[in-house]
């Protein structure tokens, strides 16, 4: 939020920034916004008129096929069906690596290990206590 409105999320906390104003600045967030990504994933920075465009797209290779495939000779080999332009949550076609796969001669990159204070395996490790929101801290969230 910091970033689009210049408000900060502490100041709901502080009680410079009201509930319902915070409501409104996280629904209006613009489409590639984090919180968007991790809501809908790669969709979230495509709109209506995007998807209409590849679908468009779509429709013209396959009837561009068609018209080259029923005006060949009968003696040439066939056509290869067009791909379709690729969506967002779609699998990488087949054949196609993704960044950071063997194909490339790098290494698959590994997550980041935890901090020391976060791995249950470390010796001496507890776990945090769990506390949950006061009831005037949920009084002022959801009021």
């Amino acid at each position: 939020m910091l970033r689009y409105y210049g408000a900060d999320l502490l100041d709901w906390h502080r009680g410079r920034l009201s509930t319902r104003r915070l409501g409104v600045l996280i629904r209006h967030l613009p489409r590639d916004s984090e919180v968007n990504r991790a809501l809908h994933g790669e969709g979230a920075e495509w709109n209506v008129a995007d998807y209409l465009l590849a679908a468009a797209v779509d429709h013209l290779a396959v009837a561009n096929w068609m018209t080259a495939t029923l005006n060949r000779d009968e003696d040439e080999e066939p056509l290869d069906y067009p791909d379709p332009v690729p969506r967002p949550g779609d699998a990488p076609p087949d054949g196609v690596q993704e960044a950071g796969n063997e194909a490339d001669g790098s290494a698959p990159q590994e997550p980041p290990a935890p901090p020391p204070e976060d791995d249950p395996e470390a010796p001496g490790w507890t776990p945090a206590p769990v506390r949950g929101p006061s009831r005037a801290e949920l009084a002022r969230f959801f009021g």
